[in-house]
């Protein structure tokens, strides 16, 4: 009986981590894309704040294809007498679900105007405390475990976001008043702690929950954070009337009106790949690493911005890029250190040399 257990628990093991590269991927690409698709549309003259939260949020229609993927899977494994449910997500989970969506179109919109009126290197740098305020979080929502491979990577990653800031005035938009630049840098910091706040929040719900997480119950309560999340900031476009001046602004968009559309599409699409994994990476390890993966690509963005945007890459940028790489690498080595240690104390006593018998 043991060969079979520890053959199923190994190929668990190995779902697990194909899965966390997966949604690691997914973060990665949402997290270094969606900020430049958004930049791009402020360079070009796009100036709608509520609209670009909008965009953020409202891709989630996407994710109905990889859930009815999955409840037709189900549906296949499935007996004749135990049908699986279409919706398997239960009220507590539902409601904290709205709860956190509501505090996600909020950030989005803070995010957002953010980002419209600080330049990239200050704008990283204030998203870079992000990591702090889920540490801390992280801390009091979860009691996650801090080695001092974790507390180095938080250092070395806040340090390497924070060169960034060296040249931040040199990048100041040109006319742009004090009290826009100070308003946006507050905005900026407030939309860090409150996703600092979300991503342990979250945890808490996958461990507090008394459902049995599944990859489609993860899709779900995707689905109704970014839904509430977009009706939040649908409401906000109504008060501001954005979608009677998206026809005007599109004509007026400095790479055409087509390009325009293509623009706000590919804002939904790549803020949803972001989020998407940012809440499986939560689910397959923990909020700590989802912050961590996010810092690490501050200066990834920077540089990816050199190369679209024809942007100056200072020789901050390069330290910035070699102290987060230093970090996330630390980081990895401590949770692989940890993982050995743990697989030494769960190692069964059949795998352990066997010893003489007794005569």
């Amino acid at each position: 009986m043991v060969e079979p257990e520890r053959r199923e628990a190994e190929e668990n093991r190995t779902m697990k981590r194909v899965l966390l590269l997966l949604n690691s991927i997914l973060l990665s690409i949402g997290s270094a894309g969606g900020p430049l698709i958004l930049r791009l549309y402020f360079i070009h003259g796009g100036n709608r704040v509520w609209l670009s939260s909008f965009l953020q949020a409202a891709g989630f229609p996407i994710l109905l294809i990889p859930l009815v993927f999955s409840y037709l899977h189900r549906r296949s494994a499935a007996t004749q007498i135990q049908k699986p449910k279409l919706v398997s997500i239960k009220p507590p989970v539902f409601v904290a679900a709205i709860c956190i969506g509501l505090m996600i179109g909020l950030d989005n919109y803070l995010y957002a105007y953010g980002l419209s009126r600080l330049p990239v290197s200050t704008s990283a740098l204030i998203s870079a405390s992000q990591l702090v305020f889920t540490a801390c979080f992280a801390l009091l929502l979860v009691r996650h475990k801090f080695t001092a491979f974790t507390v180095n990577a938080v250092v070395l990653l806040t340090i390497g976001a924070a060169v960034l800031a060296l040249r931040s005035n040199g990048d100041r938009p040109p006319g742009e008043s004090t009290k826009d630049y100070v308003l946006g840098f507050v905005m900026t910091l407030l939309a860090a702690l409150l996703y600092g706040f979300f991503m342990p929040l979250t945890e808490l719900v996958y461990k507090r929950t008394k459902q049995a997480m599944t990859f489609s119950l993860l899709i779900e309560i995707q689905i109704v954070m970014s839904a509430v999340a977009t009706i939040f900031c649908t409401l906000g476009m109504l008060v501001n009337n954005d979608f009677k001046v998206i026809p005007r602004e599109a004509r007026e968009y400095g790479l055409g009106e087509a390009k325009y559309y293509m623009v706000l599409v590919w804002n939904a699409i790549l803020w949803q790949t972001f989020f998407l994994g940012a809440i499986g990476v939560i689910f397959w390890a923990s909020s700590m690493l989802s912050g961590i993966i996010i810092s690490v690509l501050l200066p990834v963005t920077e540089v990816l911005a050199v190369i679209f945007f024809h942007e100056k890459f200072q020789a901050e940028k390069g330290v910035s890029l070699a102290l987060c790489l230093w970090g996330f690498v630390s980081y990895f080595y401590g949770e692989m250190k940890e993982a050995k240690k743990q697989e030494k104390i769960l190692k069964p006593e059949t795998e352990l040399p066997q010893t003489l018998s007794n005569p």
